[in-house]
């Protein structure tokens, strides 16, 4: 679990395989970290990323494959 003060420049980050081939709206994620899932933009590294709990990511990813986003 990540503490105040820690750093998610150590994770191994990887594309998400939903993102455009092209580098346009690419989202990293980095699943090794226990207990959450740090997200980021591709395009700017070292700035901000969102910290969602893994189970909450479980059911959003589930949720997308699923199709319930689609308009």
């Amino acid at each position: 679990m990540l503490t105040p003060g820690s750093t998610l420049s150590a994770p191994r980050w990887r594309k998400s395989s939903y993102s455009s081939a092209n580098g346009g709206d690419c989202v990293e994620v980095a699943d090794t970290v226990a207990g959450v899932v740090p997200v980021r933009d591709s395009k700017d590294p070292e700035g901000p990323a969102l910290v969602f709990p893994a189970g909450s990511w479980v059911v959003f990813v589930n949720d997308v494959k699923a199709g319930h986003f689609l308009a």
